[in-house]
């Protein structure tokens, strides 16, 4: 087991503030305005994936994750996210984001979802074009920056070495800096592909997003009909 530090977790949620908009799957949180002003909603599913990277030298790979954070689009003037989504879009083929800590946004305009139930993930069953849904809610419809996933726990054993270390970069959220909106009575279901990578010669692994195959798909709330998908090069209509 490698559990990330309960303390430097609890700290950070702390430090980073942020809006926490409550446990419940389904509708989050208090939505504001009036009966005569009725915010639109829509529904995220959050699902997750493994795509190539060093995810062959595991046994199993169980990532437990305890939340997500998400980030309400910035207004007009608000142009430091903006950059880094650009910057992001120009990544290319499989290769994975290679953050540090100092590239997780802990703006404090982000809302913290923390789930009824920490959700566990096995990393070597969700290779190629499988996932796993782990979280399901309704959201205020309107165009959110990223999503971040709330590790807080990692138990990696490898083929042929035993158990190793694995964590997110500084015990820090795992950030997707993929663009996605909620759009009102529909489904949209975000896809965040990472990955395991070695760090050095040691069983030490550093869990990175995968720009490529990290994805936003549109649905019809009403009868599921994929109406698009997104991803960090190109959007087009199925």
């Amino acid at each position: 087991m490698n559990p990330i530090d309960d303390v430097d977790r609890r700290d950070y949620l702390k430090l980073a503030g942020g809006a926490v908009a409550g446990s419940t799957v389904g509708l989050s949180g208090c939505l504001s305005g009036s009966d005569d002003d009725a915010v639109e909603t829509g529904t995220l599913g959050t699902q997750v994936t493994d795509q190539p990277g060093d995810i062959a030298d595991f046994e199993s790979c169980v990532v437990t994750i305890q939340g997500i954070w998400i980030k309400p689009r910035a207004e007009e003037g608000e142009a430091e996210t903006d950059e880094t989504a650009d910057e992001d879009a120009e990544t290319d083929g499989n290769e994975t984001d290679d953050q540090d800590e100092e590239d997780i946004d802990q703006n404090e305009r982000r809302e913290y979802h923390e789930f009824d139930e920490p959700q566990e993930a096995d990393l070597v069953e969700l290779q190629g074009e499988n996932t796993q849904l782990i979280d399901e809610r309704e959201l205020t419809a309107q165009t959110y920056e990223y999503l971040q996933l709330d590790v807080t726990d990692v138990a990696g054993e490898l083929k042929e070495d035993g158990d190793a270390e694995v964590s997110t970069p500084g015990n820090a959220p795992l950030q997707f800096n993929e663009r996605f909106e909620i759009r009102p009575n529909q489904r949209t279901t975000f896809v965040g592909d990472f990955t395991p990578v070695r760090q050095g010669q040691r069983n030490r692994y550093l869990l990175q997003p995968v720009a490529r195959g990290t994805r936003v798909v549109y649905e019809d709330s009403e009868d599921d009909t994929t109406d698009s998908e997104t991803d960090t090069d190109n959007s087009e209509d199925e």
